[in-house]
């Protein structure tokens, strides 16, 4: 396979309620008329993004066949690795506009990752990028993949998703080490810091990691990269529904990366994309197009005055 592109990891079926006003509490029953069921997961959402501001991409993951046909109806290549028979994985989300909450069936996704592994180790990807999107079970498995990647002039870029435990297992700090950009949210970057404090967390991510940014939601982005901190604002939207912006904001950026736009730049691609994506229920159907954020990007001109005699 030849893509600019290349993005590994876990596919999900997405069956969403949004619209709720609040997360129901235990033993609770709520009702809302916002129902959304699509395709998701950090390794579709940032692989559509991603396609649909020019980049080639393909995808490995264990997908359905409706995900494949989805994927081909955005442009991306798919290559399946879910036997057949084996059920697909379903994530139910439940949606307000400031929080979610998730129950995950994994199906075909336990066996992913040896699949990946396997795959990765008798042949790799054609590609200018990989972007991995999933908790390793063994990280230090995937330091020789990644090791492989950087001798063959191929970038990397891994979203961990929230695990609680990933700090402790073996060889995470050492994989760190080797992803090209680390993709966090604010959670997660004061988590696998080890810490519960902002200034902590900046101060510490430098000597983990070579390049992290960390997605704040409503407060931007920051850029950690090689002793400077950049931050982007966000973009006031009309939230519909917050599933997979961070994926989206990953897609954007690393498509502005591959086009060799400069890093804000790239970071106000990310910003813009997530922003966006936003304004539709489901992380796939409300990822823009390349004219969509350009028109967001070009700068608002001044109105002409009227000469007067």
């Amino acid at each position: 396979m030849t893509s600019r592109l290349v993005s590994i990891g876990e596919a999900f079926e997405d069956v969403i309620f949004h619209g709720l006003p609040r997360l129901p509490r235990p033993g609770e029953e709520l009702r809302t008329g916002g129902f959304h069921r699509t395709f998701g997961g950090g390794t579709l959402i940032t692989a559509v993004a991603a396609a649909r501001l020019g980049t080639t991409v393909t995808v490995l993951s264990a997908l359905s066949g409706e995900a494949v046909q989805r994927l081909a109806a955005e442009g991306v290549t798919a290559v399946n690795l879910r036997a057949p028979r084996e059920p697909h994985a379903v994530s139910v989300a439940l949606s307000t506009r400031r929080d979610r909450a998730f129950v995950t069936f994994d199906g075909a996704n336990t066996l992913l990752q040896a699949r990946l592994l396997a795959r990765l180790a008798r042949r790799l990807p054609r590609a200018a990028h990989v972007h991995v999107a999933l908790g390793p079970d063994a990280p230090e498995a995937w330091v020789p993949v990644l090791m492989r990647l950087r001798a063959r002039g191929v970038t990397t870029s891994w979203d961990f998703g929230w695990h609680d435990d990933l700090p402790r297992r073996s060889g995470f700090a050492a994989l760190l080490r080797q992803i090209d950009w680390v993709f966090l949210n604010e959670r997660e970057a004061l988590h696998y810091a080890g810490t519960t404090r902002w200034d902590r967390a900046v101060a510490r991510w430098p000597s983990l990691a070579a390049q992290v940014v960390i997605k704040r939601g409503a407060r931007g982005a920051v850029l950690l990269s090689g002793g400077a901190e950049l931050r982007v604002p966000a973009v006031p939207v009309d939230v519909v529904d917050t599933t997979g912006a961070g994926d989206a904001f990953n897609g954007g950026f690393l498509a502005a990366r591959l086009a060799g736009h400069a890093l804000d730049q790239c970071m106000r691609w990310g910003v813009l994309t997530g922003s966006l994506s936003t304004a539709q229920a489901g992380g796939l159907d409300g990822l823009p197009t390349a004219r969509a954020v350009a028109q967001a990007l070009a700068p608002t001109k001044a109105p002409r005055k009227e000469r007067t005699t």
